[in-house]
């Protein structure tokens, strides 16, 4: 079982730097759908990734047909999105045999609605007041949603806790 975040079509390079932290902060592999809207080299890129992109899992595809053609039977993907009417927490991240694949849109326009409507019954939604915004920052959503998942398999290979040198709380 491993954990996937999938981007398509990031623009910001800021919010895929600190996706990129998370993703090898939990084991997760990262996925980037071309084109992108910066250079892997952008120094804000590498700012909010700091020097995490020599330890993370990143596979880079084309584009979203190539994506789709790289899932095995036994994958799970969920598209996660503000249009979806079911919510991230509802679902079981638990079965040992899958991996499970979390595809976010690009920040300004989301995935494209053709998909979307093709595979709505992948869709998950992170609850949040639509009067006030229009949607959460991407790598927050993305840290939401594999914290999840992470949580519901029991932080596989993760730090519960960590004895630091100079810790603050002793």
């Amino acid at each position: 079982m491993t954990n996937h975040i999938v981007l398509f079509e990031p623009l910001m390079p800021a919010n895929t730097g600190n996706i990129t932290r998370t993703a090898t902060g939990t084991n997760t592999k990262l996925h980037l759908i071309e084109p992108l809207g910066f250079q892997l080299d952008d120094k804000h890129l590498k700012r909010a990734g700091l020097d995490y992109w020599d330890t993370v899992d990143i596979t880079i595809h084309p584009d979203l047909p190539s994506f789709m053609e790289s899932l095995k039977d036994n994958d799970e993907l969920f598209l996660i999105s503000k249009f979806a009417e079911r919510s991230y927490h509802e679902v079981d991240y638990t079965q040992p045999e899958r991996d499970y694949y979390f595809m976010f849109g690009k920040e300004t326009t989301g995935l494209p609605e053709e998909f979307m409507r093709k595979h709505s019954d992948l869709a998950l939604r992170i609850p949040q007041n639509d009067q006030h915004i229009r949607a959460l920052n991407l790598s927050n959503t993305a840290a939401i949603v594999i914290y999840e998942a992470l949580r519901q398999q029991s932080f596989p290979d993760l730090d519960l806790v960590h004895t630091y040198e100079h810790d603050k709380l002793k």
